[in-house]
């Protein structure tokens, strides 16, 4: 079993729902772009104590838990390694957008795993919270393979729960027309 199955699997064993994020989420939504990682999104505190991560220590998977500061806009993050195998990070939030993203997402195959990959409203609300130059890049690819005229709208009306600089980098994609 793959470390990203093997993951999936532990979690789901522990009640914990994640969603696929990042550039293999991408892919999923037709946007191919080199990651030397997979990425996913777990949301809540107790992600951070869990026993998945001893279970999964337990089957020779190197586990770094690292709890975010007062001032971190997330939970925490989780990564695991294997040997030759692709490492895993997972992100914990702790806003109700991106619980909503967790929610959302809908099962692919990927991998050799089933695992539910955010949609892409939810990637690009993630990558405009991330809002580096490569995210910004990820934003336009994303809104340019997608087939479906009310994307936009549907990411407009959650700018909102997100923080003000977000909100900026939207606009600043829209109004140079995703360029």
């Amino acid at each position: 079993m793959t470390l990203l199955a093997e993951t999936v699997a532990s979690l789901s064993c522990h009640d914990l729902r994640c969603a696929m994020i990042g550039a293999a989420a991408m892919a999923a939504h037709g946007v191919a772009r080199a990651t030397m990682d997979v990425d996913l999104l777990l949301t809540g505190h107790r992600t951070l104590v869990s026993p998945v991560w001893d279970q999964l220590r337990g089957s020779g998977v190197s586990v770094e838990v690292r709890r975010g500061d007062r001032d971190d806009p997330l939970v925490g993050v989780v990564r695991l390694r294997r040997e030759g195998e692709l490492p895993i990070d997972i992100i914990i939030g702790g806003a109700s957008w991106q619980r909503r993203a967790v929610e959302d997402a809908t099962a692919v195959d990927v991998l050799g795993a089933t695992i539910p990959v955010a949609s892409a409203r939810d990637l690009i609300l993630l990558k405009l919270f991330a809002g580096s130059p490569q995210d910004r890049w990820d934003i336009i690819r994303l809104l340019s393979a997608s087939n479906d005229p009310g994307l936009p709208g549907r990411v407009e009306s959650e700018l909102n729960a997100l923080p003000a600089e977000c909100r900026t980098l939207w606009r600043s994609i829209a109004t140079a027309g995703g360029e």
